[in-house]
């Protein structure tokens, strides 16, 4: 028999149900709540504010939506220009253009693989030498680990450049004891299907400025003015929570803490069970300040370590015995769609995407799943080429 006919499929990264998502949605079709606003999406609203400590939210139906409506509180229109973390997904950077704004984008450290702050300030000094301060910051925590914010805060403050915190893959993650999302100008989260807890598809806008996310509230239900006709003054959108979603929400939030726990059981599972292959590096925290939810374990293979064996070739034995791996992102600097726009680059980032790769990180993975991982992956080593 096959190896990819053995044994059923383990997948990436899969939406994991806590079994009180029914009680909410019920709820909502009971009450004939089934519209993109109501008691669900008010009260998963409430939810995230007492998680996380933010003083507003509003829930829309993605994160991608979150940074759009960022941009446009912020002031972003045609040809200013946005710094962006480069080592990222491409929905990080998307909105810049929706905008017809210029994003530029910055490399990463090697510590966090998040956006270096040196690099920005060099950048931030560079664009203002060639007369074009830019007008705002996406920084990525990525794979749930917290970016250096005390850093970045502080040269964002300095040259009063706003930011926005993707913070869509670190949905429980700290720095210093405090939320990612919670410390820039404008948060955002997702809860798409493959996030830490998930609304099936949605993202959430968070602030501690009231007047953003009144706005931004405004925006996403296709700005309509106060009158008892539909009047409209501003360009509106369609991007609101619907009140099932939102149901769905209100159950996996119950449990979110239970989830990233069990996302930082894979990742020391996964550390410890490789830790004798020293071509293999996982993403450690740097130091106590810093708290992952370890969304995804992510690997480093260097295949001078590990017998020629490369990160590519580890992911296809794993996909020959049915088991779901990814490489790291892809670069903005590097993708076709924006390699016209400026880039500050260390070489970090391409590093990491030729020899990264993400390994099932599900909280419902089990422990003998686990084991099927790390033992292709062992063998295919000790093997080497």
């Amino acid at each position: 028999m096959k190896p990819e006919t053995c044994n059923n499929r383990i997948w990436l990264s899969s939406p994991h149900m806590s079994g009180n998502e029914m009680h909410f949605i019920q709820s909502a079709f009971e009450q004939n709540h089934v519209f993109p606003l109501g008691p669900n999406v008010n009260g998963f609203e409430e939810d995230i504010k007492l998680l996380t400590g933010i003083r507003h939210c509003t829930c829309l139906v993605s994160g991608t939506a979150a940074i759009h409506l960022a941009l446009i509180l912020l002031g972003i229109e045609q040809g200013d220009e946005v710094i962006c973390s480069s080592f990222t997904f491409s929905a990080s950077a998307n909105p810049i253009l929706y905008q017809k704004a210029i994003p530029v984008f910055i490399d990463s450290e090697p510590e966090t693989w998040n956006l270096k702050p040196e690099t920005l300030e060099e950048a931030i000094a560079d664009r203002i030498k060639r007369g074009k301060k830019p007008k705002a910051i996406i920084l990525v925590h990525l794979y749930g680990m917290p970016a250096r914010l005390d850093r970045v805060m502080e040269i964002a403050d300095r040259y009063e450049i706003p930011v926005i915190e993707d913070a869509a893959e670190s949905l429980g993650s700290t720095f210093d004891g405090h939320y990612t999302g919670t410390l820039g100008e404008i948060g955002i989260y997702s809860f798409n299907g493959n996030k830490v807890i998930t609304t099936s598809g949605g993202g959430a806008f968070v602030s501690n400025n009231e007047e953003h996310c009144r706005k931004a509230f405004f925006l996403a239900t296709q700005a309509r003015d106060q009158a008892p006709h539909y009047q409209h003054s501003h360009i509106g959108y369609n991007y609101r929570m619907s009140n099932i979603s939102a149901g769905i929400g209100r159950g996996q939030i119950m449990v979110l803490q239970q989830r990233v726990e069990k996302r930082r059981e894979n990742y020391f599972f996964y550390k410890n069970a490789l830790k004798e292959f020293t071509g293999i590096r996982f993403q450690d925290e740097p130091d106590e300040r810093f708290y992952s939810n370890h969304w995804l374990t992510t690997l480093l293979i260097d295949p001078d370590q590990t017998g020629g064996i490369t990160q590519e070739d580890i992911r296809l034995e794993l996909e020959r015995h049915n088991i779901e791996s990814r490489p790291l992102w892809k670069p903005m600097h590097l993708q076709p769609v924006f390699h016209e726009y400026p880039a500050y680059i260390n070489g970090t980032s391409e590093s990491m995407f030729e020899i990264g790769l993400c390994l099932p990180s599900s909280s419902s993975i089990t422990h003998e799943e686990r084991n099927r991982v790390v033992d292709v992956i062992a063998t295919l080593i000790r093997k080497g080429k």
